[in-house]
């Protein structure tokens, strides 16, 4: 319990800063709902004088006194003083949900930059190991969880505790003896509260971790949808979703049945203790030591400590889901960054391209990826990186960006280490067409100034025209300003990878790699990428991947790669001639489009 209460700390010591800036917001609205439970304090004994009020008129008209009737006028000056109450009350209240709000959605978007730029500081590896689910549930549900208790958990329970201190106040001025049992409510309301939210934290811990876990297979169905119709694996997704569905379905009733069950054994604890006030406040009225109308306002300040005890208990529920979120939050938030860059780092100057690697060696967890590779590319050079699956083609492309830093040797830029400049200085010195292209929602003209955000359209057209692309961008409806879907899904797989490439040119980079640059490209877009790359890359360091083999013949330099070492190098004629490992494989590819 003492770990768990550390915990609890330390999470609300981490989100601190981000509630900070937002303080006033909240102090203001701390302040109305003061000024609301004062007025909620006032309303029972203003009340309860109007049944003084009836009863004493009452009476002396059962007594026959002369000139004795109700007192109509007392009455109403009453009534007027409780509508006025009760609209004070109305208006702090709602200033005090203007104010709570406003601070809330300020510091949900404070928390949600610090999520977003945090993104940006992670290494490659925490992404590779953690669901792309998780982080999307951490960064929208989690922060909703929490924003959503922050707007109306707060106030109630400010309010609530305000409520409970004025109630026992008033309580004691009326009756202390009668105080005294009434105030047994609270310890045994807390007692019950305790128990339960020790039995149902864990629940509401493992119904957050399920949510993640669903939004990533919700996620996998999606990106993977072509796929599962093309072998046929509707069932199996079916089923996979079923079991995430079914152990989300298990954590939130098992969290929610173990809090519901607060409230109905407050409620039993509140009618006793009523019923016992009640029964020693009716001895006290016939004894003439109270009066009925403050016999009402007692019963209905139990009531008033009732309903903060009930509400807070209602919402440990919610209370638990946001200690659970602040806690996957928190946990995000102080994932260990990427290794700190040079202090202080070189500058980067002119690039002329020159790229060598020595002795370079990197794992992966206990498995080693790279074993002492060692090449030298000169200034604009084009070379071609070939092998099998899994044999470190793009592990030696990660280390050339810094996405993964080497575990062993270094990787020279113009003869400087990589390690010695900033990261986004570094990376300003290359375009990449990835493996999988990206298109975001937007226009076409958009997305290919994703690399350079102030290109002029005749530059735009001039690199598209450049990638052989601008004839297919020409034939779209509205041409560079169509929309792309999310994801592109309006493009083909070859175009797409025609506009990435035309994208990484407009940005001009000395240094250019191609990923699987024409995996996904068909015979005829890949005659057009072919042609075009004999201009596109002259005078410009390139990398090259890919699995045909035919599109590297003119590479300047051949690395074949197995098992993460170089077992040959060379131009593609030499590597012919020496009928090795790569001339087998081009032989292979050759015979199979025979």
């Amino acid at each position: 319990m003492k770990k768990r209460k550390k915990q609890g700390k330390s999470t609300l010591s981490q989100l601190r800063p981000y509630f900070a800036p937002h303080k006033w917001g909240f102090l203001m609205s701390a302040l109305m709902v003061i000024a609301q439970s004062v007025c909620l304090a006032i309303m029972p004994s203003v009340e309860g004088r109007i049944t003084t009020q009836l009863a004493a008129d009452v009476t002396d008209m059962a007594k026959h006194i002369s000139g004795a009737g109700i007192h109509y006028q007392a009455i109403l000056h009453i009534i007027l003083i409780l509508v006025i109450i009760f609209i004070i009350k109305t208006i702090v209240g709602a200033l005090s949900m203007i104010s709570v709000t406003h601070a809330t959605q300020g510091t949900m978007q404070t928390l949600r930059d610090a999520l977003q730029k945090k993104i940006h500081t992670l290494p490659v590896s925490y992404f590779d190991e953690h669901p792309y689910g998780d982080v999307l549930s951490r960064i929208t549900n989690d922060v909703d969880t929490i924003s959503n208790a922050c707007q109306m958990t707060l106030l109630d329970i400010v309010g609530g505790i305000l409520s409970v201190a004025l109630a026992l106040v008033m309580m004691y001025r009326i009756q202390p003896v009668m105080a005294a049992v009434g105030t047994l409510i609270i310890p045994l309301a807390l007692l019950i509260t305790w128990v339960v939210v020790r039995c149902s934290q864990k629940q509401f811990r493992q119904q957050q971790d399920a949510v993640g876990q669903l939004n990533g297979r919700v996620t996998e169905l999606y990106t993977g949808y072509h796929e599962i119709l093309l072998y046929n694996k509707q069932k199996s997704a079916e089923q996979d979703f079923r079991k995430v569905n079914h152990h989300l379905q298990h954590y939130v009733f098992r969290a929610q049945f173990l809090s519901s069950t607060m409230s109905p054994l407050i409620l039993l604890v509140t009618y006793l203790i009523i019923g016992s006030t009640a029964a020693l406040g009716c001895n006290y009225v016939l004894a003439g030591g109270l009066t009925l109308g403050a016999l009402q306002a007692f019963i209905n300040y139990i009531w008033q400590l009732n309903d903060p005890l009930s509400r807070i208990s209602q919402m440990s529920g919610q209370i638990q889901s946001a200690f659970a979120a602040a806690g996957r939050v928190t946990d995000f938030l102080a994932q260990p960054n990427e290794v700190p860059e040079a202090d202080p780092p070189a500058e980067l100057g002119k690039v002329h391209g020159q790229i060598s690697f020595q002795h370079v060696s990197f794992s992966y967890g206990e498995r080693e990826i790279i074993h002492d590779l060692s090449f030298t590319a000169q200034p604009g050079q084009m070379v071609a990186i070939v092998g099998p699956t899994g044999a470190g083609k793009t592990t030696l492309i990660n280390l050339l960006l810094r996405f993964y830093d080497v575990g062993s040797g270094r990787i020279l830029l113009d003869g400087r280490d990589i390690r010695s400049f900033r990261r986004d200085d570094l990376r300003s010195a290359f375009g990449m067409v990835l493996q999988d292209t990206w298109l975001f929602s937007g226009s076409v003209a958009d997305n290919l100034r994703y690399g350079k955000l102030n290109a002029r359209r005749d530059e735009v057209v001039s690199a598209a025209k450049a990638a052989n692309v601008h004839h297919f961008i020409r034939t779209l409806p509205n041409g560079y300003d169509m929309r792309v879907n999310e994801e592109g899904s309006n493009i083909s797989q070859g175009e797409k990878q025609l506009l990435t490439i035309a994208r990484a040119l407009l940005r001009d980079p000395p240094i250019l790699i191609l990923d699987e640059a024409t995996s996904s490209v068909d015979t005829r877009l890949e005659k057009c990428l072919q042609d075009a790359m004999q201009n596109l890359l002259r005078g410009r360091t390139s990398f090259v991947i890919a699995h045909r083999l035919s599109t590297i013949r003119s590479a300047d330099l051949i690395l074949v790669l197995q098992d993460g070492r170089i077992v040959e190098q060379g131009t593609h004629q030499s590597l012919m001639e020496k009928g090795g490992f790569y001339a087998r494989l081009y032989n292979a590819q050759f015979v199979q489009t025979e």
